[in-house]
């Protein structure tokens, strides 16, 4: 499966946009095709603050529940996300955030995973590239939701 890389400067702050995608629980209210979000747990480790959560994506006739660990670096405004279980042979995705000087932040995405199923794998290449930009948008459109009117 090809990774998806995508680097955007946005008008909100670093750690708006942190805030913004860490909070995983609520990713149902914007997110294409999840559906379902669940927190089964989170622990202070070091630095870090690790989640383990489920998520449930729904495609047409497909409907699959993953779960993944989600370590928070609030310091160092990141997000790593790795794969626990579910229908992908593997999945990590990572967050960045950085204020920039002229205001706003830059917010770099990188994720790269493979579902088992060939049908779903099959189905997911047809329209990778185009899935991820609308998910990268989501987020986009959640942070104009939730801090347009403070710009």
């Amino acid at each position: 499966m090809p990774s998806h890389r995508e680097k955007r400067k946005l008008p909100y702050s670093a750690d708006q946009m942190y805030s913004l995608v860490a909070d995983v629980a609520e990713y149902p209210e914007f997110l294409p095709w999840c559906s379902a979000a669940r927190i089964r747990s989170r622990t202070q480790e070091g630095a870090a603050e690790v989640v383990l959560a489920d998520l449930v994506i729904s495609f047409k006739v497909f409907r699959e529940r993953f779960g993944s660990k989600v370590t928070l670096w609030a310091d160092d405004m990141k997000i790593d996300t790795e794969y626990l279980d579910g229908p992908f042979k593997f999945l990590k995705s990572t967050w960045d955030f950085r204020d920039v000087e002229e205001g706003g932040c830059e917010v770099e995405f990188f994720v790269d995973f493979e579902f088992k199923n060939r049908i779903l794998q099959g189905a997911a290449g047809l329209f990778f590239n185009e899935a991820m930009q609308r998910i990268v948008r989501a987020f986009e459109g959640r942070a104009d939701t939730l801090y347009g009117a403070s710009r």
